[in-house]
């Protein structure tokens, strides 16, 4: 078979093959018109080579095992050089093991010393929420994870949801005890899987658009619409525009300032509704659904869009 037919057969590419070919793994016997001519045994010496390469050896270490199935073995775990060479990956896989390990220790010693000189969260100065229902929201564009402009001035026809969060973590990605210690800053992942799990839902009762809207930057809130595959975009207000706007309640830790947790319903460009505080992120989108349930089946309701 030709070069690109056994890139096919073995899910890899042609300039792959060469580099085997190079190191004198799979060698192809030449044509007279000067092609490359590949044996059928050699998609089983590629297919060799790319698992052994995905345990984490070279591509020099898997020679004694392409040797030993171009030597006609069934199995080519079977000879002695097989067996040392799983040793000796085995004995580099423990050392770098050890050395991550160790890494690992240091940083979870720097972080838990940084998270000492946190301080705990103290409220910043703010507007009473409840005394936001029917102002009117300012014109401030943002720019959603989906990339796409809002206006908070301009959201259009019928009832907007936002619900304002203090942070969220990425997985394996601790964050200090004294941010995590901040009131209201757990719980926010979970809130916004249940306004993805019900977003259908709370459309049906009234919503024409949902949004997210915290204080973090937008890689972290594009790293949390894209792993929660989120129906509905996120809008990073780093510079906490809304609260200065609106004085939102916000908390600060060392030197990170957050919003608390609070949802908005808008209609017709002004605040209709404010869920203040919030105890349970879980469940607060249920309250938020029973209400538009409610305001839709109200004489003079405004329709969702």
């Amino acid at each position: 078979m030709r070069v690109g037919e056994l890139a096919r057969r073995t899910g890899t590419t042609v300039r792959a093959l060469r580099y085997y070919e190079s190191a004198g793994l799979v060698v192809p016997r030449r044509l007279g018109n000067g092609y490359r001519e590949y044996d059928a045994i050699a998609v089983r010496l590629v297919a060799q080579i790319r698992e052994l390469m995905a345990l984490g050896l070279t591509v020099e270490e898997t020679r004694p095992f392409v040797e030993s199935i171009a030597g006609g073995a069934d199995d080519a775990d079977v000879c002695a050089a097989a067996v040392a060479t799983y040793r000796s990956t085995i004995t580099g896989l423990q050392e770098r093991i050890g050395k991550l390990t160790a890494q690992r220790d240091a940083l979870d010693a720097r972080l838990d010393a940084a998270a000492t000189q946190v301080v705990p969260g103290s409220a910043a100065a703010g507007t009473d929420p409840a005394t936001l229902v029917g102002t009117r929201l300012p014109p401030l564009s943002f720019y959603g994870t989906d990339g796409r402009p809002v206006d908070l001035g301009a959201l259009g026809d019928g009832r907007t949801v936002i619900f304002v969060y203090p942070l969220t973590g990425r997985p394996g990605v601790d964050l200090p005890n004294g941010l995590l210690e901040v009131h209201g800053a757990r719980g926010s992942t979970e809130q916004a899987a249940w306004f993805r799990d019900h977003h259908a839902e709370l459309r049906a009762a009234g919503a024409a658009r949902v949004y997210g809207l915290s204080a973090q930057s937008t890689g972290y809130q594009r790293e949390l619409a894209h792993r929660l595959r989120l129906p509905y975009p996120l809008i990073p207000d780093p510079r906490l525009t809304l609260a200065d706007a609106l004085r939102l309640p916000t908390r600060t830790a060392g030197d990170m300032t957050l919003y608390e947790r609070l949802t908005l319903i808008i209609a017709d460009g002004a605040v209709e509704q404010v869920f203040h505080p919030i105890p349970d992120p879980a469940s607060h989108p249920l309250h938020v659904m029973r209400w538009l349930t409610k305001r839709r089946q109200a004489p003079g309701s405004v329709a969702a869009a």
